[in-house]
């Protein structure tokens, strides 16, 4: 990752993301400052993905960032985490969500997680993606309060999402995300990642997740009803592109074989319209 990056270089790389939609009809500052957040997210998350480096190697490389951001909000070389100085100079993003992102990151690199207790997945899931959004909705304009609850509502909800659409993708690299008591209430033997995976009671285990999911995309459409203040458009869009994808996931079923379910780009660019319209 190029700490040095232009705003157009970073563009670029968030225009394949499914946020790129929501992103780019922000006002310039905060539509710059999250391509950069993006950008740190992408390159500590194509460190902890990286199934050829060795985990020392991945581990000092995730260290390598946490010790360029501690130096950023230190006021001394900041290295990589150069990427982000704007946006932590115009918006005050804390350090602290920086970092715990790193950590989740971390917890992919130091093993492959699999069958995590609930409250290890509601942690994993809050470093990773909450995390993230606790940097957005400081960027989108957001109250405090209104967006920290936001981020912790619609983060694990959108997580939560992905571990039930990535199931087959997970396992193939040694990870299985769906949480041990479900698992372990529907009996199945906690082997190797396929064999637990292509246990048709998973279907049972998966639905404990995705009924979870749903309480949270219902807080998060909450907090969003009642039109804080803010560019929201992002996690508008989110929620109302990936809380369909779930329901198309319980209308099939988690029992194998599986097909991922997949965001209709058509659908997306109807929803971005819509949005725009009627926020």
């Amino acid at each position: 990752m190029n700490p040095k990056a232009t705003p157009a270089q970073l563009q670029a790389q968030v225009s394949r993301s499914s946020f790129y939609a929501g992103m780019r009809v922000l006002p310039k500052a905060q539509r710059e400052a999250m391509y950069a957040v993006y950008a740190f997210c992408r390159a500590v998350d194509d460190i902890a993905d990286d199934e050829i480096g060795d985990r020392p190697v991945r581990a000092a490389a995730l260290e390598a960032w946490r010790a360029d951001i501690e130096s950023l909000y230190a006021g001394g070389d900041a290295g990589q985490a150069a990427l982000v100085a704007e946006a932590v100079r115009r918006f005050a993003l804390d350090k602290a969500d920086f970092l715990a992102v790193i950590d989740g990151m971390a917890m992919d690199v130091a093993e492959d997680i699999r069958w995590p207790s609930m409250a290890t997945l509601d942690l994993y899931c809050d470093r990773v993606a909450s995390a993230v959004g606790r940097l957005s909705v400081k960027i989108f304009g957001m109250e405090e309060e209104t967006g920290i609850a936001l981020a912790h509502h619609l983060g694990l909800a959108l997580q939560f999402t992905n571990i039930l659409r990535d199931v087959d993708e997970d396992a193939a690299i040694g990870r299985v995300y769906l949480p041990l008591e479900p698992l372990q209430a529907a009996g199945i033997p906690l082997g190797d990642p396929f064999s637990v995976v292509g246990d048709v009671r998973v279907d049972a285990a998966a639905r404990v997740l995705a009924a979870r999911a749903h309480e949270h995309f219902k807080a998060a459409e909450a907090i969003l009803a009642k039109r804080p203040r803010g560019h929201l458009l992002a996690p508008r869009l989110m929620a109302a592109v990936y809380a369909p994808i779930l329901v198309r996931m319980e209308a099939v079923g988690w029992a194998p074989p599986r097909e991922r379910i997949k965001v209709n780009k058509a659908a997306l660019l109807f929803t971005v319209l819509r949005l725009s319209l009627f926020r």
